[in-house]
């Protein structure tokens, strides 16, 4: 389907939306309803912007929901004016990621203003996604995600602000920021041990926390699985435990072998993903630097 003619459509409706706003502008425009002139060039924006949308011109309807948004802020609109700056910003993602965040970043103002928390904490969480995937910008990504979960957590979204928290703590582990990443992953671990829906997923949060620990220190690793254990019995008979016991004996021994046998072993049965498999070649690697050291 030829989309040249909507682009030409959507072009001559950014040109009559001007001439609207230009005539609002007039002494006589404005004495003669101004205000509804405006509100006929915010229309005329939006759907220049839905026909740019049509004919995959993401820039340009980016331009055209701004141009809406500004428009409805002059106008006091503010919901209004969120809502096409988000319009902008999913139209921007495709073809610019920068002037996307932009555009979240202005719907975020808006929404904080009128104590829409938990919208603006779902676009902090979007940021941080184009911060993770276009932009690559680890540390940004973790700063939007923690905002993220600060607003969840202020509206008693639990759930949703441990999703964020659990975001920045793989990232914060990658990144070595091993005790932040610990205090969230123990954090998280404790609440769900309590809730019988969640309680599952304790015992991953508390190896994810051991492996921090053991990329630190072994003495702490060896602590804090004792400690899980006694704040979470079933964390015992899990897997998780069994193979960190394992990893802990093969560290005290020196024995790569054993240590790289043991990780085998698991990963026939669980799959290792990304995260954990490098982690625990991190831990791996100072087994055989304190083996080469002895030597």
């Amino acid at each position: 389907m030829d989309n040249s003619g909507k682009e030409k459509e959507a072009t001559a409706l950014m040109a009559e939306a001007e001439k609207k706003l230009k005539s609002s502008q007039s002494f006589f425009g404005a004495l003669f309803g101004g205000s509804s002139k405006q509100e006929e060039a915010c229309d005329m924006y939006v759907r220049a912007a839905n026909m740019f949308k049509m004919a995959k011109n993401w820039c340009a309807a980016g331009n055209a929901f701004s141009q809406a948004a500004r428009l409805h802020l002059q106008m006091q609109s503010k919901h209004d004016a969120a809502t096409n700056f988000i319009d902008a910003g999913n139209a921007f993602k495709k073809a610019d990621p920068q002037e996307a965040i932009n555009c979240l970043n202005r719907a975020i103002e808006i929404y904080t203003d009128m104590g829409r928390f938990t919208i603006a904490a779902k676009h902090h969480m979007s940021i941080a996604e184009i911060y993770e995937t276009e932009m690559v910008d680890i540390d940004k990504a973790i700063a939007h995600y923690e905002q993220a979960a600060d607003y969840y957590k202020g509206e008693e979204s639990t759930s949703s602000a441990n999703k964020c928290l659990l975001k920045v703590a793989t990232y914060a582990a990658q990144l070595e920021q091993y005790h932040k990443a610990i205090e969230i992953y123990e954090q998280v671990g404790t609440h769900a041990m309590d809730s019988t829906l969640l309680k599952y997923s304790a015992k991953d949060h508390f190896f994810k926390a051991a492996l921090c620990h053991f990329c630190v220190d072994m003495l702490n690793a060896k602590l804090a699985v004792q400690k899980y254990e006694e704040m979470f019995p079933a964390f015992s008979d899990s897997r998780e435990c069994k193979l960190l016991k394992k990893l802990l004996n093969a560290y005290e021994e020196q024995n790569v072998d054993a240590y790289t046998d043991s990780v085998k072993e698991f990963d026939t049965i669980s799959r290792l993903d990304q995260w954990l498999t490098t982690m625990l070649l991190r831990i791996k690697k100072t087994i055989q630097e304190d083996e080469y050291d002895l030597r």
